[in-house]
């Protein structure tokens, strides 16, 4: 998530450089064939200009709907948030025993394991994301899977045992909340709280099956490739066509017009390109790229949170930004 009140314009030019550079490499050839050899090979540019709406109606459409994924994983992040905290309240004041103040530390942990598996799992690379070695300079790598492992990270909040036990699921946060699920009533059975809050702390943890399902069904379920494929083609062929409109309008008559009308060119198929980017890149919140949801900083708020209202040592700070890009 860029965290800085606006993209730098040279940011967003080095970002999507590409298609302006290639737009412009290809119009110029176009313009040059024409103002040096006896050809003409004009459109007439009101029948691209029809093509170019239908395209940016289209490309419209694919951006809100890339917007919606990113909006709703936000959201669903920020139930994870509110339920966090109130599971983290219950538990302060629900349990209460000779032993409490582990049992509260512990049962605390394993959440902080949840969502540290969880987001593990969020960030593991789909075939239809970005590959990590191709995409976009300035963000910074995400550190789950990347300069971390989930083992790694787990042996802080779990003990060997369950670390063992969860390890050959191939949903280890599910099976974290199984096992949150069968220690809440082994707590009850030993009359470290009454029904009443038991069934309070199912209902959270059900809540938290909710979360992780929801959460699940957008990193699983991509963008629909062929509102996808569709907007990228069609903004192709409109950008292919673009410098015919422009000889039209401009012709080729000089090497000034000739170099004016491809770098015209050149700007209409960035401006489509860099709408089809956007949403391209909106398509799934969880991959860890520029503008997803920061996932990494929110678990790590969640856990200061946590680990602050049982007064517990060695807490981690709040996640800095890099360049101005929070992950």
């Amino acid at each position: 998530m860029y965290t800085k009140r606006n993209y730098g314009f040279f940011m967003t030019l080095n970002w999507s450089k590409k298609p302006l550079i290639l737009g412009f490499i290809y119009a110029l050839i176009l313009f040059l064939l024409v103002y040096l050899l006896p050809v003409f090979v004009r459109v007439p540019w009101q029948p691209i200009s029809v093509i170019g709406i239908a395209v940016a109606f289209y490309l419209g459409f694919k951006n809100n709907s890339s917007y919606d994924r990113t909006w709703e994983a936000r959201k669903i992040w920020g139930s994870i948030v509110n339920n966090s905290r109130t599971f983290g309240a219950a538990v302060v004041a629900f349990v209460q025993g000779a032993e409490a103040s582990a049992v509260k530390k512990e049962l605390l942990y394993r959440h902080i394991a949840w969502m540290t598996a969880l987001r593990h799992q969020l960030r593991q690379p789909k075939s239809w994301e970005h590959p990590r070695n191709k995409r976009k300079p300035y963000a910074p790598e995400v550190t789950e899977n990347f300069t971390t492992t989930l083992e790694t990270e787990l042996k802080k909040y779990l003990s060997e045992t369950e670390i063992q036990n969860i390890h050959p699921s191939a949903n280890r946060a599910t099976q974290i909340l199984r096992i949150q699920s069968k220690r809440l009533q082994e707590l009850r059975d030993s009359d470290y709280f009454e029904d009443f809050r038991h069934m309070e702390f199912h209902s959270l943890i059900r809540s938290f099956y909710e979360d992780q399902g929801k959460s699940e069904r957008i990193k699983n379920f991509p963008f629909p490739r062929q509102y996808a494929s569709t907007a990228f083609w069609l903004c192709l062929i409109f950008c292919a066509f673009v410098p015919f409109g422009m000889l039209d309008i401009i012709g080729a008559q000089s090497l000034l017009l000739a170099v004016l009308g491809a770098l015209l060119s050149a700007v209409i198929i960035w401006v489509f390109f860099l709408m089809e980017m956007i949403g391209d890149y909106s398509e799934n919140p969880f991959e860890g790229t520029y503008n997803d949801v920061p996932i990494t900083s929110i678990a790590t708020g969640i856990e200061i949170d946590l680990r602050q209202m049982i007064n517990d040592q060695n807490i981690p700070p709040p996640t800095e930004t890099v360049d101005g890009f929070l992950m």
